[in-house]
């Protein structure tokens, strides 16, 4: 997780993740939204030269896009896209990503499991006059039976404590992943692949906290080639901040250490 980047909203200020999974599934149609959102949008003040997107509205408790956004997207434009490509963003929140992948011409689907990203993703998408489909589901489930030349996602990753079971409740649901970080990653790592098109790339950012030797083990063994495509650096946020103890007692970190590296990794099916 990451600390506040310049020009956006401080971690504060909004959950850390914008995907969790067991919620039953619903569509918003990629062209229509009937509906009013669901609260207030506020839109976040000038962004760096770094950021995926020069203006982003945001819903509470949408997760704001941090580092792991930053560096998911800067790995997405390095992928060769066009018109003809197709592309899956999962845990899509506001669409950053998502909005970065349509500015190639390819065309995109963003999913999230919450109403309110799906809302703000749609909204932002129209912003851009980026033509998007925005779908509400668990991870994969609102477009199966399709395939992609590329996948991205950035799912929750934060460990918890083991007492605390597999996941917190209310805001926590938006990050937390598990007592090893990995709720949703394992699940993306087995299923997402075969949805991939001959020659499609798979791009997944974590952190290191998270187990990243068991993600490129989970890929492989899916089929995909994988390496680790970027690497970065930042100190703590809030929430990583406040479990820094436990991630000590457990030897996730050394002691007094405050910062995590987040990695984006690359996984492409060959045949």
């Amino acid at each position: 997780m990451a600390a506040a980047v310049p020009g956006l909203p401080p971690r504060a200020a909004a959950p850390e993740r914008g995907c969790r999974t067991g919620i039953r599934r619903a569509a918003v149609p990629a062209g229509n939204v009937h509906a009013r959102p669901p609260v207030a949008l506020t839109a976040p003040t000038a962004p760096t030269a770094r950021d995926p997107v020069r203006l982003l509205l945001r819903a509470p408790g949408v997760y704001a896009p941090q580092g792991d956004t930053l560096l998911l997207a800067s790995c997405v434009r390095r992928e060769r896209l066009d018109a003809s490509g197709r592309v899956l963003d999962l845990c899509t929140g506001t669409g950053a990503v998502a909005i970065v992948a349509a500015r190639t011409g390819a065309r995109v689907t963003a999913v999230d499991v919450s109403a309110r990203a799906v809302v703000t993703a749609w909204l932002n998408a129209r912003l851009h006059r980026r033509r998007i489909r925005v779908r509400r589901g668990d991870l994969l489930a609102p477009v199966a039976g399709r395939y992609f030349e590329l996948i991205t996602a950035n799912p929750p990753y934060v460990p918890v404590d083991p007492a605390a079971g597999a996941a917190g409740r209310g805001a926590a649901l938006a990050w937390d992943a598990g007592p090893d970080g990995r709720l949703v990653l394992d699940r993306i790592c087995r299923t997402a692949p075969g949805l991939l098109a001959v020659g499609g790339v798979l791009l997944l950012v974590q952190s290191a906290l998270a187990d990243v030797p068991a993600t490129l083990a989970l890929l492989r063994r899916a089929g995909l080639r994988t390496e680790v495509a970027a690497r970065r650096r930042q100190a703590f946020g809030p929430v990583m901040t406040a479990r820094a103890a436990l991630f000590e007692r457990r030897g996730l970190i050394r002691p007094g250490e405050r910062e995590e590296e987040l990695v984006v990794v690359r996984g492409v099916r060959e045949r």
